[in-house]
């Protein structure tokens, strides 16, 4: 190794190491402590739409989130190893929370959302994705054994901070089971859908599906019945939201609406 070399990689790591002692990071996987693993914490600006209307009822039920992460069609359950394939997307999640934390009725407001409940949130989601296959109950011994050295800032103990983490595991579940009930029941009628292209298969459209979907259950278009204005909003949006599917939005565009319009009740029964 060159002197040069040795000489950056020395002041790279002197900037890690003064990065980590002015912004120490707790967004640790809960399971191995890695650093950044899937960084929920982190200020978000905005509201998700009927993420507090959602959470005032008492319950977690609004809005499900945003899948991104690797192979498209992952059923929950199905991917190989520790973990799930596919990840929510941790800026969705934390304009959830940051929404909705304030009408949960563990919510405290001596405290901040940023230092003591965006940690936690996080925590919860990681350790849910972490271990997809086990129920809370199976879980919560292990969390609360490692609470106090994943809470970074935050000041709740385990006792405040145990309700907000099932929130989040149980809203990523949630997630998670819609996407995973949309792929499956999709996939197996992909076959024979007329909008099909002969040169696409499953997987490129399979954006499109889960577009409709997110849709569907979000506080903006829940409830709304298919028309113009309904498309002319999500064909606006959809070349942020087709990731890699090669589909412009007169392809997706029917996939979209079968998701949209289906009466399959992928999140367990509550639509919008």
């Amino acid at each position: 190794m060159s002197d040069i070399k040795r000489e950056h990689d020395l002041q790279d790591h002197e900037r890690a190491v003064s990065e980590e002692q002015v912004h120490p990071n707790p967004n640790r996987d809960p399971i191995s402590g890695a650093r950044g693993a899937h960084p929920v914490g982190v200020g978000v600006g905005g509201v998700v739409g009927g993420a507090a209307a959602g959470a005032a009822a008492g319950t977690v039920l609004g809005p499900i989130g945003t899948l991104i992460g690797a192979a498209v069609g992952v059923v929950i359950g199905g991917a190989a190893g520790k973990g799930v394939a596919e990840k929510l997307d941790p800026t969705v999640e934390a304009d959830y929370w940051r929404a909705a934390h304030k009408h949960r009725p563990y919510y405290d407001p001596s405290k901040d959302f940023d230092r003591d409940y965006a940690t936690v949130y996080g925590f919860g989601l990681q350790a849910r994705e972490a271990e997809p296959e086990r129920r809370w109950e199976e879980h919560e011994a292990e969390l609360a054994r490692t609470w106090p050295e994943r809470r970074g800032d935050s000041t709740l103990e385990w006792e405040q901070a145990r309700p907000a983490a099932r929130d989040a595991w149980e809203r990523a579940g949630r997630s998670h089971d819609a996407y995973a009930r949309s792929d499956a029941h999709f996939r197996e009628r992909f076959e024979q859908a007329s909008y099909r292209r002969p040169d696409a298969g499953y997987d490129d459209y399979a954006p499109a599906y889960r577009y409709g979907t997110r849709a569907r259950y979000s506080e903006t278009y829940g409830g709304r019945m298919w028309d113009d204005t309904v498309e002319d909003d999500l064909r606006r949006e959809w070349d942020q939201a087709r990731g890699p599917s090669p589909l412009d939005w007169e392809h997706a565009r029917s996939a979209v609406r079968d998701a949209y319009t289906t009466d399959e009740p992928f999140d367990g029964g509550r639509r919008g």
